[in-house]
């Protein structure tokens, strides 16, 4: 049989890893974009932190949530959500600073060198995921099989610990360029020092520019320059924007059409909605703040949540559950602390800037509350029960 062996003609092939010739690939750049990104990244886990608590509070934690300042988590889940954003630019421009030395070798040297190599391969790859699921939750799409709330909790405690390792194991080199006049600093090339601030004011620009076309989706004063946020927050009925319409919730006319209102305890009783309406009305200012962090204050008219629970026979500081009209979701049923129910601002609401509650906005009957999540300021409530 004739040899099908194949011949290689010609020299031998040497692989040589890739040779970075570019400049500005320096510690010195490396770590001033790596001291914004971390601001942004420490800012981000604190308010996640905040946001994550506030939607999902341990047994110990619930019944102390504080309900003040009522605009407190439009603050904190605008923060996380525009800290999100602009750390996106900043990821890449610091990728850009150190990739060549991805590729170094040999590609463990030391000890020390792994620990490095470790905590850079999992900084990367949880800053990527984080950032990356993060944004595609402001647009509310979520291409993974996955829960996306539990994991973006446990991966943000991966990234802290990853990026923790990382200043530890770097802090020598980082100390070293911390600043123009530190000793590794005034050892690089002086004619890279204009070239390297140029970098630094275009990443700059970058992040200020994403920042004011996405930031103005909850401060409001901005909303002109919302370009390219998913939320814009004059858009949408009665001025306000939604995200889980009574489409998607499966609440219609039919569902509304006999509606009553059980409030449960010690007196339970059952209410029309012209005998709810014909209770004692109360109009606060409250904002919804979501966390896809859009957010807007409206004018909310209604029957403190106090007054319902007080005719039931509960006392002062008693928890509640509401439970919607809607079939099934994972927000469907809500618990609040009395921290929440003891607030004057806490409202069953019945009317949305002077005007009766449109279906997508809850009607019949919503809960509104201060510095609360919007997921948790539950539409189409149908029950109140007292948590005694």
């Amino acid at each position: 049989m004739e040899d099908m062996r194949i011949r290689r003609i010609g020299p031998p092939i040497t692989v040589r890893p890739p040779r970075f010739a570019g400049r500005l690939h320096d510690a010195r750049t490396a770590t001033a974009v790596g001291r914004w990104l971390g601001a942004a990244i420490a800012v981000c886990f604190m308010t996640g932190l905040v946001s994550h608590y506030l939607q999902r509070p341990p047994d110990w934690l619930a019944g102390a949530l504080p309900s003040r300042p009522a605009w407190g988590y439009r603050i904190t889940q605008g923060l996380h959500v525009a800290t999100g954003i602009a750390a996106i630019p900043l990821l890449m421009a610091k990728l850009w600073t150190v990739y060549p030395r991805l590729f170094v070798w040999p590609a463990l040297r030391s000890v020390r060198h792994g620990l490095e190599r470790l905590s850079v391969a999992v900084l990367v790859a949880a800053s990527v995921f984080q950032l990356g699921t993060g944004l595609l939750n402001t647009v509310q799409w979520y291409p993974w099989p996955f829960s996306f709330v539990p994991v973006h909790f446990a991966v943000a405690w991966l990234l802290l610990g990853a990026l923790v390792l990382h200043i530890a194991v770097k802090y020598p080199r980082i100390t070293s360029h911390w600043s123009r006049s530190s000793p590794g600093t005034l050892e690089l090339p002086a004619e890279d020092g204009p070239d390297r601030r140029s970098l630094l004011a275009g990443v700059a620009a970058a992040v200020g520019a994403v920042t004011l076309t996405t930031v103005g989706q909850s401060l409001t004063p901005l909303r002109r320059f919302d370009l390219l946020a998913p939320r814009h927050p004059d858009h949408g009925p009665q001025g306000l924007p939604v995200n889980r319409t009574a489409t998607a919730a499966r609440v219609g006319p039919a569902n509304v059409a006999d509606w009553r209102l059980t409030v449960t305890g010690p007196r339970s009783y059952t209410l029309t909605l012209d005998q709810l309406a014909a209770l004692p009305q109360h109009t606060v200012t409250l904002p919804v703040a979501c966390v896809e962090g859009w957010s807007k204050s409206a004018r909310w008219t209604g029957v403190r949540v106090q007054d319902l629970l007080e005719r039931a026979g509960a006392p002062p500081g008693t928890a509640l559950r509401a439970v919607s009209l809607e079939r099934r979701g994972a927000y469907r049923v809500m618990e609040m602390g009395g921290g929440y129910t003891d607030d004057p601002l806490t409202l069953l609401a019945l009317r949305l800037n002077g005007e009766v509650l449109s279906l997508d906005h809850g009607y019949p009957a919503r809960i509104i509350a201060p510095n609360r999540p919007g997921v948790w300021q539950t539409k189409w409530v149908s029950r109140i029960e007292a948590v005694l």
